[in-house]
């Protein structure tokens, strides 16, 4: 299984718009074959970082994710709201 954990810095004033957008789509992400899990969580002292965190069966699944056409949508759509870098890591689930 792998695990992907994304940081996310938002416009402060985009917060709500980015939360949309993923309410929006998570039902859809996590109906993607291979997609286990798909959670979003929000710092705690800085209210415009989140955090993305899915489980995939294996990095097949998650690259097949990465190049679809839902991914692309979705990206295109949360990228207007950044305020910094996006930060990925891919781990192996233990």
């Amino acid at each position: 299984m792998i695990v992907r954990l994304v940081k996310l810095t938002f416009q402060p004033e985009a917060v709500d718009d980015f939360i949309g957008v993923f309410n929006g789509v998570k039902d859809r992400i996590e109906a993607v074959d291979g997609c286990k899990k798909l959670y979003l969580y929000r710092d705690k002292k800085h209210e415009n970082v989140f955090f993305t965190y899915s489980e995939w069966e294996d990095e097949d699944a998650l690259e097949a994710y990465r190049n679809s056409e839902l991914f692309e949508q979705t990206w295109a759509k949360a990228k207007l709201y950044f305020d910094g870098k996006p930060e990925v890591w891919s781990l192996d689930a233990m």
